[in-house]
């Protein structure tokens, strides 16, 4: 149970009052800080190494927080201190993998990796690829020529077999990509709990059922190791569901440490070559707390709506998503193609440039920096004003394009005439009050 404020003053030391190292004018104010949150404990060099370790087991989230490496990308997992997002935001959002099996030839290889590979794409600032390859075999000889491959894509491994020959022979081959190594159960963990801990690796544990997986993370940890992932691998769509979902909720209601661990679920297991059911399955584990999913393989079909998904599930509600501020020509827009702007609201980036796509008109459609908000909302806010979009366009646009055509969105045509002072040269026009007409409103500008 998490100490409170008054628990951790009890445990601070007398020489705590004079410290100045803390920023805090008394033990009691510095205590509170702790116990929500707000600052570390080890910001005061007088506690003692015990109250350290005591104080961070008991304020420690119920759902373990891992870093693991995706080639040149670290991604948080775990860390999980709620059963539902309204309750607060998400830690770490779910990771992606494709599969590379070992009973599959080097053309089928390279035919996957080529189809994943080519899902790689901003949205509002978040790199959407699959983050993972997954290489997967139990008797292949040629498993570690397959991690090899999987490593030089820049991308996190996984290793994915219950043989320890194969296990320490990839691991020995690609270490330094930090792979996750997947394949301890009852007959092999105290091996792949030796290879993991030697090399510093996350541990992929499985077992068939839940009391299973309890005993077997027992054991595990009283050899020491505590760095596990739950690996939920079987056929059975029922059973990977409850099994999953009980994990998160033994963990986060009834703080059972044994259960306090990230997940694995093999989605590929679960469908059978079902692209259809992979692609449902996989947005229902994401909503439902998958920590790494393991797909077949990995294509747009399935990329488009997922990371959508994901993006909302695993986003804060009360941080606005941003566009990137910037000048975005569509329809091959050149240098003196018309000027649209708008705000760095996401949902009105993405409203706004569907509709300037569907015109066909090129045009360049500009975004100004104004807090994340909707049109309206800044403009009563002051953060898209006739100031701020002058300073904008002078700035920015000027510099990099030719044409001096502005559009302003038709919520904020009061702006016309003060912008219009302010960027002489410029042609002002207003624009529609909604996306809808864009289309009709950019063919007749451009006719």
């Amino acid at each position: 149970m998490a100490l409170k404020g008054l628990d951790i003053f009890k445990l601070l030391p007398k020489a705590h009052s004079n410290c100045k190292e803390c920023g805090n004018p008394t033990c009691m104010a510095f205590a509170m800080k702790v116990a929500q949150g707000a600052v570390e404990i080890t910001k005061c060099p007088h506690v003692s190494a015990d109250v350290l370790d005591k104080i961070s087991e008991s304020n420690a989230p119920p759902m373990k927080s891992f870093t693991v490496k995706a080639g040149d990308a670290e991604y948080k997992l775990g860390g999980e201190t709620v059963l539902f997002r309204h309750e607060k935001t998400y830690v770490s959002k779910t990771l992606y993998a494709f599969s590379l099996y070992g009973c599959r030839t080097d053309e089928e290889h390279d035919s996957v990796i080529k189809e994943a590979t080519a899902v790689d794409y901003n949205r509002i600032g978040e790199r959407m690829y699959a983050e993972f390859v997954n290489v997967c075999t139990h008797t292949d000889e040629h498993f570690v020529a397959l991690a090899q491959k999987a490593a030089s894509l820049n991308r996190g491994v996984i290793l994915s077999t219950s043989k320890i020959e194969l296990a320490t022979a990839a691991v020995d081959a690609i270490k330094d990509s930090k792979p996750i190594l997947n394949g301890a159960n009852k007959d092999n963990y105290e091996a792949f709990s030796k290879l993991a801990s030697d090399n510093g690796l996350l541990l992929g544990v499985n077992a068939p059922t839940l009391d299973d997986l309890h005993d077997l993370v027992e054991k595990l940890e009283a050899l020491g190791n505590k760095n596990l992932i739950l690996t939920v691998d079987t056929h059975d769509i029922k059973t990977a569901f409850e099994m999953n979902t009980q994990i998160r909720r033994s963990a986060i209601l009834n703080k059972d440490s044994q259960f306090g661990y990230p997940t694995l679920i093999n989605v590929a297991g679960l469908t059978k070559g079902d692209i259809n059911l992979e692609n449902a399955l996989a947005a229902l584990f994401t909503v439902k707390y998958g920590s790494i999913l393991i797909f077949e393989t990995m294509d747009y079909a399935k990329a488009l709506a997922l990371y959508g998904l994901r993006q909302n599930i695993y986003t804060d509600p009360q941080k606005p998503m941003r566009q990137e501020v910037g000048i975005y020509p569509l329809n091959k827009g050149v240098s003196d193609s018309p000027c649209f702007i708008t705000v760095d609201f996401a949902l009105t980036y993405f409203v706004v440039s569907g509709e300037l796509e569907r015109s066909g008109v090129p045009v360049n459609l500009l975004i100004c920096d104004a807090g994340g908000y909707s049109v309206l909302t800044s403009w009563a806010a002051g953060k898209f004003s006739a100031g701020s979009i002058a300073k904008f366009i002078t700035e920015e646009v000027e510099p990099k394009l030719t044409s001096r055509t502005l559009v302003l969105p038709g919520k904020v045509a009061v702006l016309k005439g003060e912008l219009q002072d302010k960027l002489p040269g410029w042609k002002v026009l207003v624009g529609p009050n909604e996306a809808v007409a864009v289309v009709k409103f950019a063919k007749e500008l451009a006719a």
